[in-house]
């Protein structure tokens, strides 16, 4: 059984619109331009990204952000979901969990120890997220020991 047409298309263009907000926080990080965003109350980009937690050993998060979505886009290319390569497969995978434990880490430190929400970091949360379930719901078909195996699967490409 193949993965479903849209898995591979949705979360490459999740990977993509995820690597622009990413690529955008990094700039507004080291330009200090004022983000497109609330800047007082709960909803607080400013008071987020500027905050000891918006860096990770001395690494900004926003830069960890583009660390994740420029594999993640390679990983989710139609070719990668098609490949019989079970590394790819489990790289996604790994790849996505670390995506969610991050972005758990950063919610919990906005919303107890920040006290403040960034709406373009919850953009990046958002995607991560989906991202995640789509490839641990396509997992267990595209990690299947005869994934990518079937003769079908080896020829269909044969013809055209």
């Amino acid at each position: 059984m193949p993965t479903l047409r849209w898995q591979p298309i949705s979360t490459l263009v999740l990977s993509i619109v995820g690597l622009g907000i990413a690529t955008y926080l990094t700039i507004t990080h080291f330009d200090k331009v004022a983000l497109v965003c609330s800047d007082n109350g709960a909803i607080n980009c400013t008071k987020v990204t500027t905050s000891p937690q918006s860096e990770i050993l001395g690494i900004p998060v926003a830069m960890l952000g583009l660390a994740f979505f420029i594999p993640m886009i390679a990983l989710c290319l139609p070719a990668a979901w098609r490949t019989a390569d079970r590394r790819i497969h489990l790289a996604r995978l790994i790849l996505s969990t670390t995506g969610v434990a991050m972005i758990l880490y950063l919610i919990i430190a906005e919303l107890f120890i920040i006290k403040a929400i960034c709406l373009w970091c919850s953009g990046v949360h958002i995607i991560t997220f989906i991202l995640f379930v789509i490839i641990v719901t396509a997992s267990p078909v595209v990690l299947a020991a005869d994934y990518g195996t079937d003769a079908d699967d080896r020829h269909q490409y044969d013809e055209e």
